[in-house]
């Protein structure tokens, strides 16, 4: 069996096109870990799940609850468009090298090097929709049972304890149409909006949940609006569309209700006001905080020498959190002084940081296991 080449995984990772499908980027890990004596499975989300050590499958259906056991995670899709891959240097262009195809070389790398012949388990869960839906971390999160999470994104080979939830809303005013020359008649759902950015302004000083000691407070930002039908017509209807960004202990559902309660106080008499979530139907990730003195965190610092600090994105780790200490590593970066990196043209990463990353997460896991 050949060793591992994350140089070559890397490249050929970063040159499979996976924004707009994610079939050929699975299909390489997964022959991947085959090629290194590892079967995956790809479950009915689109996750890619391989476990080595112990006798389980990665979920709370085997393995010996006594052993310990961690888990590896981060995504195979990729924003658009495609970007091609180039090297110069020690840095890789393309789309993906840092977001999230290095870490997730890193990760392949530590989850073949684990050392698991004395006990313990370790399991890489891939997912296909981070950039999107996220439904295949909402489904592993239901099956996966474990001691600590590493979720691969790039952090400069920080550890991120924590990071922001997001989501995003509309809030939608409802009047009664009429003739633009008899105003009187009917009721602005325009003019309603004025009272209801205002109040947008004021919710977390009235109901939010106030400063966290790691993510600070949350922000509630109007992004867009839209209203009227007709030049000459009094808009029956307008929609104001938000974006969250929230901090433990907030949670979406109960976020969206006190919401809507805040903001209906300040309707005009005879108007009606309703907040809706942009996908009702999928999940969105919640804000998520670990100890700093996590046994998980604490190996991980050591091993990296990185900085304990908050992520500065929305990430699938949110969804890992409830179960056990979750951190969000990895290399590259999604900012530099020159500005965004992760999703832009310029995306990156440095070599060694793809290596320092393995070996990291690889000491992190042999002194855990």
């Amino acid at each position: 069996m050949t060793a591992f080449d994350l140089e070559a995984f890397h490249r050929e990772a970063v040159e499979t096109p996976s924004h707009e499908s994610v079939d050929a980027m699975r299909d390489l890990l997964v022959e991947t870990l085959a090629d290194h004596g590892v079967e995956a499975t790809v479950d009915d989300h689109g996750n890619t799940v391989a476990s080595r050590g112990g006798d389980g499958d990665g979920t709370d259906k085997g393995g010996d609850p006594d052993e310990p056991h961690y888990v590896l995670n981060t995504h195979v899709d990729t924003v658009p468009p495609h970007v091609e891959y180039r090297r110069e240097g020690d840095r890789v262009y393309g789309r993906g090298s840092c977001d999230a195809k290095g870490p997730l070389a890193a990760l392949v790398d530590a989850f073949l090097r684990a050392d698991v012949e004395e006990g313990g388990r370790v399991t890489l869960a891939i997912t296909p929709n981070e950039e999107t839906v996220q439904t295949g971390a909402a489904a592993l999160a239901e099956d996966l049972t474990a001691d600590g999470y590493i979720v691969g994104e790039p952090t400069g080979l920080d550890v991120c304890t924590a990071a922001s939830g997001q989501c995003e809303g509309t809030v939608v005013i409802q009047g009664e149409s009429a003739h633009a020359a008899d105003p009187g008649s009917g009721k602005n759902a325009i003019r309603a909006a004025a009272p209801v950015l205002q109040a947008l302004e004021t919710y977390d000083e009235k109901r939010g949940p106030g400063e966290h000691e790691q993510l600070g407070r949350p922000t509630l930002t109007a992004t867009m609006i839209d209203g009227g039908e007709a030049t000459n017509q009094v808009p029956a209807e307008c929609r104001v569309t938000f974006d969250r960004r929230s901090v433990p202990p907030e949670t979406v559902d109960e976020f969206r209700a006190d919401l809507e309660e805040h903001l209906y106080q300040w309707m005009p008499a005879g108007m009606d006001l309703s907040v809706e979530l942009i996908r009702p139907d999928t999940p969105f990730p919640e804000a998520f905080a670990t100890d700093e003195d996590a046994d998980l965190v604490r190996a991980l610092r050591d091993a990296s020498g990185g900085a304990v600090r908050p992520f500065g994105a929305a990430t699938e780790a949110s969804y890992f959190a409830a179960d056990a200490p979750t951190v969000v590593f990895g290399p590259g970066v999604l900012t530099d002084d020159e500005g965004a990196v992760a999703h832009s043209e310029r995306e990156h990463v440095p070599v060694g940081q793809l290596h320092a990353a393995a070996d990291a997460i690889a000491a992190t896991l042999d002194e855990l296991l």
